[in-house]
């Protein structure tokens, strides 16, 4: 299936000298997957709800400051290579060319309403993030916004004290709600009300009740529930107990799931490919291979890795972050680190994913043991 049908030539178009308060407000007021910026006319980027959020930028900034480039894609392009393009590219919504002209946008949401009656095949288990990152309802704003930057996430169940779930906070309710004061408060200087959004707590702009789901629901369903109810993931709740977080299923989950190759075969996906400036793609997938051979009996079907750009730099090399996750038949297992350029992050998450494979590996010959320890004590 290509994306003729499912493209759109309506979409929200800004100049790259807008003021970033308008565009706020637009998120806000229309709720888009992301907006086309323009200069004289040209495409020349995107905008992101989540890169507002990461930014501290002030509303007067222009537009052009905080956009980024997002692969351009064929308007005869195949899905599944386009799901990969927006889960590379980090972005929602992605310029659909016909020849040379821009033609208009293909969105997550079309990809993932296209597709849905072919969801029915897969569970949540098989593709939900299982190391959920939390945080506690009476955790400030800013700690909030930290996490989201620091882990490359657009959203965090919260939990309480005894780590029941109590809420979810997105990026989506950052915006609103500093939209929404921005209106309240009228325009001007507005650094000192950012700080005191920032030590707010969490509890003060989370959702709640929590849209959930669970382990053996179709990822059809759930994806039904998002599309329904207008949101990006739900919280994946522990068998047997709705109020523990067992998990996280996004949207982009199940894009990234659409490009997994037959089993047998391994598919590497890379965010933010536009920071392999000192590693290639081959390198990452030998790398991998490398771990992965290292346990035989452990198949991997899928790797995901996630390149996340720091401000700090030594001597003009920025500090990256790398983050691997592996889907295997044995599991999930990942592995992170940090260092200045991608192939020294990528080295240095490796030699965690191997420690985590290794241990992995132990835990399950220890199983092993004790399944044939109790078979023997039951033939006594």
């Amino acid at each position: 299936m290509d994306i003729a049908e499912i493209a759109t030539s309506e979409y929200i178009e800004v100049d790259a000298d807008e003021r970033l308060g308008k565009v706020r407000s637009i998120f806000d007021r229309e709720n888009p997957k992301g907006l086309i910026v323009t200069r004289d006319g040209e495409y020349a980027g995107v905008v992101g709800e989540r890169d507002l959020v990461r930014s501290r930028i002030e509303d007067g900034t222009k537009a052009g400051v905080l956009m980024k480039s997002a692969p351009r894609v064929d308007r005869t392009e195949d899905v599944r290579e386009v799901a990969r393009v927006l889960v590379e590219g980090n972005t929602k919504v992605a310029p659909v060319y016909e020849g040379e002209r821009l033609w208009g946008i293909i969105t997550a949401d079309a990809i993932l309403e296209a597709v849905l009656d072919s969801l029915d095949a897969l569970t949540v288990e098989q593709i939900e993030t299982a190391d959920v990152v939390t945080i506690r309802e009476k955790a400030h704003v800013g700690q909030a916004i930290n996490r989201l930057r620091e882990h490359g996430i657009s959203r965090l169940p919260v939990v309480d004290e005894d780590d029941t779930l109590v809420g979810v906070l997105t990026t989506h309710d950052i915006v609103e709600f500093v939209v929404r004061d921005a209106d309240r408060q009228g325009r001007g200087d507005r650094r000192g009300d950012i700080d005191r959004m920032l030590d707010l707590p969490v509890y003060d702009l989370m959702t709640s009740p929590v849209l959930t789901t669970d382990d053996d629901a179709t990822v059809e369903e759930a994806v039904r529930q998002m599309l329904d109810n207008d949101v990006s993931g739900l919280v994946v709740t522990d068998e047997g107990d709705e109020d523990r977080v067992g998990g996280v299923l996004t949207k982009t989950d199940v894009l990234r799931a659409l490009t997994f190759t037959e089993e047998g075969q391994m598919d590497v996906q890379i965010t933010n490919v536009a920071l392999l400036d000192t590693i290639s793609r081959e390198e990452i997938v030998r790398g991998i291979t490398e771990v992965a051979d290292k346990y035989q009996e452990m198949q991997v079907h899928h790797a995901h890795v996630r390149f996340h750009e720091h401000k700090e730099k030594l001597r003009g090399t920025p500090l990256i972050q790398c983050q691997i996750r592996l889907r295997t038949n044995r599991g999930q297992v990942a592995g992170s680190g940090e260092g200045y350029g991608a192939d020294h992050a990528f080295n240095i998450a490796a030699d965690t994913l191997e420690r985590n494979v290794l241990e992995l590996k132990g835990l399950i010959a220890d199983e092993q043991y004790r399944g044939q320890l109790l078979r023997k004590l039951g033939e006594l």
